[in-house]
C-alpha cells in the first residue's frame, strides 16, 4: 500500500508547525499573561518537538493502520481522526511539560494546566489540519 513520502511527511509536518504558531501564539500568551514574544519563543521550542514527533509518530499510526485496516490515511473516516489527534497530542504533552516547566518557571500543576490548554488548542487543530490536508494533498 502506498503511503506519504519522507518529503511529504516533512511538508505536512512543517505547515502543521507553521500554522499551529500562527493561531496559537497570542492565545496561549493571553491566556497565560505572558508577552508574545516569550510565548512564541517557547512555542517555537515546543514545536520543534512537535515537528520530530509529529513524523514519527505519524508515520508508525499511519502504518499500523493499513495493517489493521487496509486504508491509507487519506481515506480515514472521523472516528480514528479523533483517536489520532488524541494520542498525537497525549503523547506530546509527556514530551512537552517538563520543557513548559522550565521555560515559564511555573509549577507542575499551572505547567500541567497550560500544556493541556495546549494540546486541548492543537487536538482541534489537528483535527481541522490533517482533514485539510489530506483533501488537498492526496496519497
Amino acid at each position: 500500500m502506498r503511503m506519504r513520502s519522507p518529503r511529504d511527511r516533512l511538508r505536512q509536518a512543517m505547515l502543521f508547525e507553521a500554522g499551529g504558531l500562527i493561531l496559537v501564539s497570542p492565545l496561549f500568551a493571553w491566556a497565560n499573561g505572558l508577552p508574545l514574544i516569550p510565548s512564541a519563543g517557547l512555542l517555537a521550542v515546543l514545536s520543534l518537538i512537535a515537528l520530530l514527533w509529529n513524523m514519527v509518530f505519524n508515520t508508525g499510526f499511519d502504518r499500523l493502520e493499513a495493517r489493521l485496516s487496509g486504508r491509507r490515511a487519506d481515506r480515514r473516516p472521523l472516528w480514528p481522526r479523533i483517536f489520532h489527534a488524541c494520542f498525537f497530542e497525549g503523547g506530546l504533552l509527556v514530551l512537552t511539560l517538563p520543557v513548559v516547566m522550565l521555560w515559564t518557571g511555573l509549577g507542575w500543576w499551572p505547567a500541567l494546566l497550560a500544556d493541556i490548554g495546549l494540546a486541548l488548542a492543537y487536538a482541534l487543530y489537528a483535527l481541522l489540519f490533517h482533514f485539510l490536508y489530506d483533501r488537498w494533498f492526496p496519497i
